[in-house]
């Protein structure tokens, strides 16, 4: 029961760390906001682990830093088939996919067995995935297959990371999760350095890359990301207000972007907890429903109107974690 507690709270706190990335995507290039939040959870989980502690070994460092390619994977195909669209479709697939890969591992591979009240509430919690990732108000069109399989494959890189943590023992404390951020900060600044050499080689000054590009997605290192309130780019630049209002700006997306960081760590600690203490069909299943997590936030502190298929989704997730909890 703590164990599906955990996991609804860590996807309440995924939702959050969403918010704060999409709200950061507004002014800064997604890849950028990902490298920020790649760095701030790795200054956050470096101050925790004295009094976590955990035990350096070769195969958890290993897993850690394979869950954390799977992450920046799972960033890269999102970025891919949000660009495609359409988002209505794409997300709740992405975020149904993320559920159903690591559940059918825990259940089929790791042999873990539910009560039927588990099994009836793993079907409500993907019903209540797909209607909390609507998307509202976004013209539905027929997605192509380059997209579905984007979609496809950002889900599967998501559940990834979920079945690759679940590898390290209980020993290890926080020390994957740290060596997940090591990969993510790695990668994601060889890709800020090869968009700063491009820049340069084309005039333009290294500070360009940091510019919104392509599709304004604030995503997270383990792949989540808040479709609703990273789509609006900033104006062209020379077209832009005053001076100080773009410092302004830019200043305020990059406290987004560190917090995103540190809240997104956050939840990777309480997932992590709830996967030693339960089931992995359990806990991802759970994890899934962090778009909640943003409309809640969305409903509190921008005053959003929710659609009704969401608080639909809502109830449903609520009625989920409580069936999941008795399982």
């Amino acid at each position: 029961m703590l164990s599906a507690v955990l996991a609804f709270v860590g996807a309440i706190v995924y939702g959050a760390a969403d918010f704060l990335g999409g709200l950061a995507a507004k002014r800064l290039r997604s890849i950028v906001v990902t490298a920020a939040a790649a760095a701030s959870g790795l200054v956050f989980l470096a101050l925790l682990l004295p009094f976590i502690g955990g035990t350096w070994t070769l195969e958890d460092v290993a897993w850690g830093a394979l869950a954390g390619v799977f992450g920046v994977i799972a960033v890269a195909l999102l970025y891919a088939c949000l660009a495609i669209g359409p988002m209505s479709i794409l997300s709740p697939l992405t975020a149904v996919v993320s559920a159903i890969a690591p559940m059918l591992w825990g259940l089929l591979v790791n042999g873990e067995t539910l009560s039927p009240i588990g099994y009836a509430g793993l079907g409500v919690a993907l019903v209540a995935v797909v209607l909390v990732g609507f998307i509202p108000g976004e013209r539905v069109v027929r997605p192509s297959v380059r997209g579905l399989l984007m979609a496809v494959g950002a889900g599967v890189s998501i559940g990834a990371f979920l079945i690759v943590i679940d590898q390290t023992s209980p020993e290890s404390g926080l020390v994957p999760l740290v060596m997940t951020r090591v990969t993510n900060l790695v990668i994601t600044f060889v890709i800020i350095g090869a968009l700063i050499i491009g820049a340069l080689r084309k005039g333009r000054s290294a500070g360009s890359v940091l510019d919104v590009a392509g599709v304004a997605v604030g995503a997270t290192p383990s792949g989540h990301a808040d479709l609703e309130h990273a789509g609006v780019a900033p104006a062209p630049v020379g077209v832009a207000p005053a001076p100080v209002g773009v410092v302004t700006s830019r200043t305020r997306a990059w406290w987004f972007a560190i917090s995103c960081g540190a809240v997104d760590a956050a939840a990777n600690a309480v997932m992590l907890l709830a996967l030693r203490m339960g089931d992995l069909s359990i806990v991802s299943a759970l994890t899934a429903l962090y778009p909640a997590g943003t409309i809640l936030l969305a409903a509190i502190v921008l005053r959003e109107r929710v659609a009704v298929v969401q608080w639909v989704g809502l109830a449903l997730a609520l009625t989920a974690g409580g069936m999941l909890a008795l399982a």
